[in-house]
């Protein structure tokens, strides 16, 4: 970039604090091609420079800085000393008789065996060492992820283009592939059109921290066709564009949720009050357990959800025909979705007190609907609830609708009430899905599971229904929550296999470890959590700690870089101080072993602002489960479980101190291998019943090894935990 005097002059001057800087290993690991020793087939830039000024606007950490204090020209910058220094910037360089252009997609050599890896070339430049370099921007296949063994369904015409660069020798460049930009469509067979002949295509960015495919930003896809200008990536950063999405509406009455897997709803209703917190009404308005107890719970606390007690597989099934069934009857063209209206109250029949003549069955009405085998006989399908005229709901059974022929016209009225009602999730309908798929067959306490067949486990086959699902409703937004193990178990697979689907369905996606005490709960517990975005919605980022809790193991390696929290040397003065469980439960009333009452008063004011905010009524809590009805909070639930009288007096015996349970009884004695004994050197010591207060001891002898628990043992040691 300077003329011949100008050379000279840092020839002279500069040559003994000039050093060629080691050359360090990069991102990606390339191989030097064997050039032939003709001078015209030399790997050269060509043409000429690019002028002074424009190079150091446009590269500036590859130059010093004039005046005083300034680095010198070809100094390395302590701000930066992995990047080389350089002379001078170029357009265009030639390698093996081909010419190559400033941001060109290129090959560059890989080992031997393995598949050439693919760049952007955004720098051209000859360094202080005389020699020619090229920075690369790398594209990513989908094996080259964190998708790894997962990523065998994705198409493999498909690149992701990654923020991670680093500078080349200018020989390791190969060809030149056709790579296009394709608009990202959550219509597959849509995209699949507008893909031209080429030997790849991109629709989307990667990048490695928390695995994120998110839609491409301007300063990430630097290409010659569409640059207008190019700006140091301090101003690219301040001026960061990002696609420009529908915004959640406001004005929309309500955003659905569908919630799957949700037990007694924990996740959903945090979901809702979250949003709520941010002027969003987010609504639990459909909710899918196989739990009864736990729809039951559901249900009680969020009366307008729609709670189904089945299956997932069922529940995707239903949803199908469903579809179905209102296309036969042609509703969703001559109906509207209005959750407002008043409908006739299934239990008010005007006919309910008709008698038929005997052996004579009326439809009255039907009630329900659902996909499966109510009866267990056998016979699985679309069933009605059916309210039989002149019968009470005593009588009302599960029908399949191939026997309901004489009763057309109730299932149009059903189909037509159920629509306006809202009563299932339709293809589009669906703002959120959300939802944590059973962990039972990889939690790390499952001595029996499959690391080779993972979905050997029909429990694993949850998360493969769960993304099916997705891929049904195509919902805005999703959220999926596991156990940690889901990163462990099987090299990560299910994990891996979740994020391929949501990409493989073209939606953003972004993986991360949180820990609750991060956030103001009185637990360590750390969960995995996928977020899913269609293209057209801005993909959420994960929220910084609130609470100065350290976070400490069970992570495994790989996945060091997907954990929330601040860096090392950030400031934590602003976070508020970690919680424990007493200032969870400090206020609550003591209780005996047989505690009657299922809602009982506080007896005294919240110590703790946890406590204050666990007392909030719902309508305080922006809690819209019930309108705009207000409910006073209540103590619910605080019943232990009662133990016999036995049991009871052991637990009793246990010290009221951390860490204490049954290895602190009187006459136990801990081995120097952890093992427990019974302590021969005392009386043995004895209940109030005359039973022995080691009755484990009395089973299994006198050793007792960690894991060799009896269930009265089990009882004793959780019934500590919860007292």
């Amino acid at each position: 970039m300077e003329d011949e005097n100008e050379d000279a002059l840092l020839n002279e001057e500069e040559e003994e604090d000039i050093q060629e800087e080691p050359w360090s290993e990069p991102t990606k690991r390339v191989l030097k091609q064997q050039k032939s020793h003709a001078s015209d087939l030399e790997p050269q830039l060509v043409g000429d420079p690019i002028d002074d000024a424009e190079a150091w606007k446009r590269w500036p950490h590859r130059y010093g800085r004039k005046g005083t204090g300034s680095i010198s020209l070809g100094k390395a910058s302590p701000e930066s000393p992995e990047d080389t220094r350089a002379r001078r910037h170029y357009t265009f360089a030639k390698v093996d008789g081909i010419i190559f252009e400033l941001y060109d997609d290129a090959y560059v050599k890989a080992e031997d065996g393995k598949p050439d890896y693919i760049c952007r070339i955004v720098e051209l430049f000859e360094g202080v060492d005389r020699k020619a370099y090229f920075t690369a921007q790398w594209f990513f296949r989908a094996e080259d992820t964190v998708l790894k063994q997962c990523a065998d369904k994705q198409d493999k015409k498909r690149l992701f283009l990654s923020d991670e660069k680093n500078d080349n020798p200018l020989d390791c460049l190969g060809s030149k592939p056709r790579i296009v930009r394709v608009t990202p469509n959550i219509d597959l067979a849509v995209k699949k059109k507008t893909i031209p002949n080429c030997d790849y295509y991109y629709d989307m960015s990667y990048a490695i921290d928390y695995s994120t495919f998110e839609n491409l930003s301007p300063e990430i896809d630097m290409f010659k066709e569409g640059l207008t200008s190019i700006v140091s990536s301090e101003e690219s950063a301040s001026n960061k564009e990002k696609v420009d999405p529908e915004p959640l509406s406001l004005e929309k009455k309500s955003l659905h949720l569908l919630d799957l897997y949700s037990g007694c709803g924990g996740m959903s209703t945090g979901l809702c009050l979250g949003a709520a917190l941010s002027g969003i009404n987010l609504e639990t308005t459909w909710a899918v357990d196989l739990n009864p107890y736990a729809c039951d719970s559901l249900q009680r606390n969020h009366p307008r959800t729609q709670v189904r007690n089945e299956t997932a597989e069922n529940f995707l099934a239903l949803l199908k025909e469903w579809v179905k069934l209102l296309d036969e009857y042609n509703v969703r063209n001559e109906h509207t979705i209005d959750t407002l209206s008043d409908f006739a109250d299934s239990d008010n029949d005007e006919d309910g007190d008709t008698k038929l003549p005997k052996g004579v069955y009326e439809v009255a009405k039907l009630l329900n609907i659902c996909y499966g085998d109510p009866h267990k006989i056998g016979n699985v399908g679309i069933k009605f609830l059916v309210r039989w005229k002149g019968y009470s709901s005593e009588h009302d059974t599960w029908e399949p609708i191939d026997g309901l022929c004489d009763a057309k016209e109730r299932i149009r009225e059903f189909a037509v009430n159920g629509y306006k009602r809202n009563i299932l999730p339709l293809p589009g309908t669906v703002d959120v899905i959300c939802g944590g798929p059973p962990c039972q067959g990889i939690s790390g306490l499952n001595r029996f599971r499959n690391t080779e067949k993972p979905f050997a486990d029909a429990r694993n086959q949850q998360m493969e229904v769960f993304m099916d699902l997705v891929d049904y409703l195509k919902p805005r937004y999703v959220l999926m929550e596991n156990v940690v193990d889901i990163l462990l178990f099987s090299k990560g697979f299910l994990g891996r296999y979740a994020m391929g689907r949501l990409v493989e369905m073209n939606y953003q996606a972004r993986l991360g470890l949180l820990v609750a005490g991060c956030y103001g709960l009185p637990q360590f517990r750390m969960r995995a959590f996928l977020f899913g975005a269609l293209p057209t919605e801005v993909l959420p980022q994960f929220p910084l700690p609130t609470h100065n809790v350290v976070i400490k193991g069970g992570v495994p390696q790989e996945f060091q870089h997907h954990v929330v929290a601040l860096d090392e040397n950030a400031d934590r003065s602003f976070l508020k101080p970690e919680l424990f469980l007493g200032d969870a439960i400090s206020d609550l009333p003591a209780v005996k072993n047989d505690e009657p009452r299922e809602e009982m008063p506080y007896g005294e004011g919240p110590r703790t602002e946890f406590q204050q905010y666990i007392r909030l009524s719902r309508k305080d809590m922006l809690d819209h489960s019930f309108g705009d009805e207000d409910q006073e909070p209540k103590l619910l639930d605080h019943q232990p479980l009662k133990l016999n009288e036995d049991d009871y007096a052991r637990v009793c015996k246990i010290p009221k101190r951390k860490g204490a349970n049954f290895r602190d009884l009187e006459g136990v004695r801990v081995g120097p291998d952890k093992a427990c004994y019974l302590d021969k050197d005392i009386k043995r010591p004895l209940l109030p019943s005359g039973k022995p207060l080691l009755y484990c001891f009395t089973i299994l002898g006198s050793r007792l090894c960690n894991f060799t628990f009896t269930w009265e043992i089990i009882e004793v040691f959780w019934a500590t935990v919860v007292g």
